[in-house]
């Protein structure tokens, strides 16, 4: 499963608005909410289930890269959100650099080797530094999401 899979133009947020990764954790599962994914019902109990997951571990990876994830039994597929901070967000990551680019993914519950994969193949992809370049530099969603069509179907 690719990113471009994962992802449509509605799941991408251009301008992060959040100052730090709890906020961007909630505006990304807010898009997950807008954009039909998760159902509004879910979206506490799905924003907590993250949120513990990141709390064990900073998902910031270095590279203005953050992946936060995490399993739960209220979604069937995955299903992700991808958001571009032009300022920067604190996530805490390892390299103590702000993060740019963040991809929230979520995970069926017993998925392991799908969660796994999926992590693996975000984390690869946004190791590219031209790849990330292009991302930052696109004017909007549309483009950002072209640019992930493009790079995740090689």
């Amino acid at each position: 499963m690719d990113l471009g899979d994962i992802l449509s133009p509605e799941q991408i947020t251009a301008d992060l608005k959040a100052a730090n990764r709890w906020e961007a954790i909630d505006e990304l599962i807010g898009n997950l909410v807008e954009s039909g994914r998760i159902k509004p019902e879910n979206k506490e109990a799905i924003v907590a289930v993250v949120k513990k997951r990141e709390s064990s571990m900073s998902t910031g990876i270095g590279f203005g890269i953050g992946i936060p994830h995490a399993s739960t039994d209220l979604i069937y597929e995955v299903v992700g959100a991808f958001g571009r901070s032009r300022r920067g967000v604190n996530f805490d990551a390892l390299d103590n650099q702000p993060v740019t680019l963040v991809m929230l993914f979520l995970v069926p519950q017993g998925q392991f080797q799908k969660h796994l994969h999926t992590l693996a193949k975000i984390a690869k992809l946004l190791h590219k530094k031209e790849f990330r370049q292009a991302l930052e530099e696109a004017p909007d969603a549309k483009a950002m999401y072209q640019i992930i069509k493009a790079e995740s179907g090689k």
